[in-house]
């Protein structure tokens, strides 16, 4: 028999199933049965198995039924008459893929997450973890699913590369060379004995590449691992994360806006309806104002200001920042948040910035003081 995955199970039509996962909990009754609660991964939801000890072999693997063990169940799934679930597995046999110790680290109570690091290969199997992986998974398909039904082709910039596109970060390098002892010139190592011949880096941007391939198909997005080496410890710097780069030919900074608030809006009513019950997890658990605030980016247009608005904007309170406000300086995040939060309690579009303070390559508007540049902030 095929097995059933607990996420069709729960909205399946009662019948023979055969479901298979790891027991999350066990609970044993007096009246000579036993409850498992089953996992595998493919909702948030577990599926309760309801095992009689009278069960054609239950005896002999029992005790190797207990919490992280991995098990397939074969049975009847039906409608549950206890609580805190719809449906029931009764099973009429139990196989054991593979028994947990009874010091299992994963018991039914909340960890820290200082404690799943050091049980690394076990974490995937809490509810955060799991949630978040889901989560990350219908991001990453939304992500190619809104490009690809914008016309956009998908394109896979190296990640070995010597170029540092424009300066966006300190780079990683990567050499075959002995660290231990180098060939040196004058001194300084000698890269042209290295694997590619020059100084070689993970990349920091697949943009360069981007640009030449929207030049020839108009419209393009990269979507991969990206390194930055700069040795910042806040929440705002990652050392390797992926990335979404798109380049359009033809696009004027009006399109660029549209189409960056189309996307964001795509992407968060994509996971809020698929990953529903994540982010009930996450707002009960992890930020309980978490889908207020996703629903507030949602429904609102994002307001759109030029920077030189937005300065006058934070110079209007008596609000001391711990950064000045000044025109021709970068705005800081307690620029970027009082403004989501406290004047426009939305999202925000900036654009029009000075020349100083961007890209070499951004277009000069009339007056030659700002550029075509624009960034997108969302309110925490």
């Amino acid at each position: 028999m095929k097995r059933t995955k607990i996420k069709d199970l729960l909205n399946g039509e009662e019948g023979e199933v055969l479901v298979k996962g790891w027991v999350k909990t066990r609970r044993d009754s007096k009246g000579g049965f036993s409850f498992l609660e089953i996992n595998d991964g493919s909702c948030f939801a577990n599926i309760q198995v309801v095992a009689e000890h009278s069960l054609p072999g239950y005896s002999s693997i029992e005790k190797q039924v207990t919490t992280g063990s991995c098990v397939s169940v074969h049975g009847k799934l039906v409608a549950s008459q206890g609580k805190g679930q719809s449906k029931e597995v009764q099973a009429t046999e139990i196989q054991v893929y593979g028994s947990a110790p009874v010091d299992y680290p994963l018991q039914k109570k909340r960890h820290s997450f200082e404690f799943l690091r050091e049980i690394a290969h076990l974490r995937p199997r809490t509810n955060t973890f799991g949630a978040v992986m889901r989560v990350r998974n219908r991001l990453a398909f939304s992500i190619h699913r809104f490009f690809q039904d914008h016309g956009f082709v998908y394109l896979n910039t190296p990640i070995l590369t010597t170029s540092d596109c424009e300066g966006a970060g300190e780079m990683f390098q990567v050499t075959t060379l002995v660290l231990s002892n180098p060939s040196r010139v004058d001194g300084e190592i000698d890269f042209s004995q290295d694997f590619f011949g020059e100084k070689t880096f993970l990349t920091v941007s697949g943009q360069l590449e981007g640009e030449i391939y929207a030049m020839a198909l108009s419209e393009i997005y990269t979507f991969g691992p990206t390194f930055r080496a700069e040795n910042s410890n806040t929440s705002r710097h990652l050392a390797e994360f992926w990335m979404v780069e798109p380049e359009m030919a033809f696009y004027d900074l009006d399109d660029d806006m549209d189409l960056a608030e189309e996307f964001i809006k795509f992407l968060l009513s994509d996971v809020m309806e698929h990953c529903a019950e994540d982010m009930e997890f996450f707002n009960k658990r992890i930020d309980t104002t978490i889908l207020e605030t996703l629903k507030n980016i949602i429904d609102n247009r994002f307001e759109r200001l030029t920077y030189t608005d937005a300065i006058h904007q934070l110079q209007k309170p008596s609000k001391t920042f711990t950064y000045p406000v000044e025109w021709g300086f970068a705005l800081q995040a307690e620029h970027e948040r009082y403004l989501t939060e406290k004047v426009f309690k939305k999202p925000i579009i900036v654009f029009n910035y000075p020349e100083q303070i961007k890209s070499f390559y951004m277009k000069l508007n009339e007056g030659g003081e700002t550029v075509r540049a624009m960034d997108v902030l969302l309110p925490n």
